[in-house]
């Protein structure tokens, strides 16, 4: 064991301090020391990556993946490249490729539909001719959230409503091409007018190209309400927060920039929902694709729904793990948290070793 983590960032972006960093990465790093593990900062780029890999193969233990995808400029299949070879080398990687794209991608909720966390009629499309078969009959029984694989911040969300008298009673019936639809995009709530035809021919971008894919799933009309987020650690809830939409026409996008207010909780205040999610992990795992080990930081995002007896009930509309931020509570010692787990990985794979 060479007792040595490698930290790796994208250089800019939003997300940086005035370090340079994370505000969250610093706190990992120094945590990691306190441990007694030594632990460095380094960026990728896509012309480093040979020289990343040498330098992490040959040094440390384990490597914690700090970098938002959008800080790089051509995408992240160089960076999951070198952390697959990384890997195959020896080297613990938090979070590993697949596991980000299992766990984070959107097609994740299709593949859980029809469990306790996401309702039965959930689609994944991942061609256009699909798409186009199967949403007008699926908005024909009610409004609509469509999802594309790429998308953050609530860009590419939409929910789709039918606003054509003639057709509001079709339900179970193909929506003809020419029904008039009212789609609110997440990203800021703004309203579009259009024909289903225009709407799903300006999908097609969605379906495109490597990874392209648009989920569909219900509109939960309590989203209003506020969604919930849990932060997790592995397999331990951190915190919990309540993002609640602005309060306007409109609004159901839960993000920041959109005007959501966010308020935190201590996850013993969400003990059902807690419960029920970290329960679920090993079927999530299972689910998408026999992974081992969860993600070292994600999210489970949850909205409410009520069932046939008026209980509230929650659905999963989304989970986050490709580099999940927690600078807000650093002082309850999250990074501590990180720290440990990223310990406890390193000497579990060092006993199987021997």
């Amino acid at each position: 064991m060479k007792k040595h983590v490698v930290v790796l960032e994208a250089e800019g972006g939003k997300d940086k301090w005035i370090d340079g960093h994370r505000r969250d990465t610093m706190p990992i790093v120094n945590a990691l020391k306190a441990k007694g593990f030594d632990s460095e900062v380094i960026y990728f780029r896509d012309e480093w990556k040979d020289e990343v890999f040498k330098y992490i193969s040959q040094k440390s233990d384990a490597v914690i993946v700090r970098i938002n995808p959008g800080n790089l400029p051509n995408g992240e299949a160089v960076l999951f490249d070198t952390l697959r070879r990384l890997y195959d080398n020896g080297v613990l990687v938090m979070t590993h490729p697949d596991t980000m794209m299992r766990f984070g991608a959107k097609d994740a909720l299709a593949k859980l539909a029809g469990t306790p966390l996401v309702p039965k009629d959930t689609y994944a499309y991942y061609d256009y001719d699909e798409f186009a078969k199967t949403f007008p009959k699926s908005l024909s029984k009610g409004t609509r959230v469509l999802k594309q694989n790429r998308g953050s911040t609530g860009n590419g969300i939409w929910r789709v409503e039918v606003v054509d008298e003639r057709v509001k009673n079709r339900s179970n019936d193909a929506l003809p091409l020419d029904t008039k639809i009212k789609c609110t995009e997440a990203l800021d709530n703004h309203v579009e007018y259009h024909t289903l035809g225009e709407f799903m021919e300006f999908c097609k971008q969605y379906v495109e190209g490597d990874n392209g894919m648009i989920v569909d799933m219900r509109f939960m009309p309590r989203i209003v309400e506020g969604e919930i987020r849990i932060l997790m650690v592995a397999d331990k809830p951190i915190f919990v927060v309540h993002k609640k939409p602005a309060q306007k026409e409109d609004a159901f996008s839960a993000t920041i920039a959109s005007g959501a207010k966010y308020t935190y909780y201590d996850p013993s205040e969400y003990k059902e929902l807690v419960d029920m999610f970290v329960g679920s992990i090993p079927m999530i795992s299972e689910k998408l694709g026999k992974i081992k080990d969860a993600p070292i930081i994600w999210t489970g995002d949850f909205m409410l729904d009520t069932d046939e007896n008026g209980k509230d009930t929650y659905v999963l509309g989304e989970m986050n793990c490709s580099c999940v931020g927690f600078f807000s509570h650093l002082d309850k010692g999250i990074q501590d948290m990180v720290a440990d787990e990223v310990i406890r990985r390193i000497k579990s794979k060092k006993d199987e070793a021997v």
